[in-house]
């Protein structure tokens, strides 16, 4: 079998591509690689608490590598640290790293880039699949996840901390996409077939918080976030 990483976000895309990966057979997934923000132990746009994320690797069964990074890297230092850590695993026995990416073609490209000439092959079990399709699978493989962060431009507080359910889906805005691929929200899961049991945790306060926007063309010079923290 083919050694591999996977890419662990904390949310349902990871989730439900681990177990897509998990059914194939073909690859010995063992570990789970997150990135954190150092400054404050949280994965950063989702805003999971590291032992939340322990607690997903300890339900799962995997080990669980932290790679902490600062808390506005430049490219340089993202690139150099995460160079480093996939040397690391490389020297470990990795040969492939899987992803829960679906349609973001510069971030599929950034991976591929960043991995072969080290000689890691990316795999991307969700690439290119209706994103309708694979969230209406994620419920009916039994999966569980709350949403933990939206886009305030798009997205009432209100969606902070409910369950996604097919009910749910049919209220998100029409310019949302059924798993926010493209930012509009983030989750936290917590249940389903890659875990041996539910991860526990309650809901803490909704907070509001605005970043720079990465879209130099646009006018609006900032970006802002509503996040619901999450307590194990």
């Amino acid at each position: 079998m083919k050694k591999m990483y996977f890419n662990w976000s904390s949310g349902k895309d990871s989730a439900l591509a681990l177990h897509y990966l998990q059914q194939d057979n073909e690859y010995d997934i063992d570990l789970l690689l997150s990135t954190i923000n150092a400054a404050n132990d949280r994965v950063a746009m989702h805003g999971t608490q590291s032992e939340l994320l322990k607690a997903q690797a300890e339900a799962t069964g995997l080990k669980l590598s932290l790679l902490e990074l600062p808390e506005q890297p430049s490219m340089e230092e993202y690139n150099s640290i995460m160079k480093n850590e996939i040397l690391r695993l490389k020297d470990l026995g990795y040969e492939y790293s899987g992803f829960g990416d679906i349609f973001l073609e510069d971030i599929r490209q950034y991976r591929e880039a960043m991995l072969s000439p080290i000689g890691i092959k990316p795999v991307f079990p969700l690439w290119k699949k209706d994103t309708s399709a694979l969230m209406h699978d994620f419920l009916e493989q039994g999966f569980r996840t709350v949403i933990v962060a939206a886009k305030a431009n798009l997205m009432h507080k209100e969606f902070l901390g409910q369950e996604l359910t097919k009910e749910l889906l049919k209220e998100l805005p029409k310019e949302v996409d059924p798993c926010g691929e493209n930012g509009e929200f983030h989750t936290f899961c917590f249940d389903g077939p890659v875990f041996q049991e539910p991860v526990k945790f309650t809901l803490g306060e909704k907070v509001y918080k605005t970043y720079p926007n990465p879209d130099k063309k646009s006018t609006q010079k900032e970006i802002g976030f509503w996040f619901c923290d999450l307590r194990g």
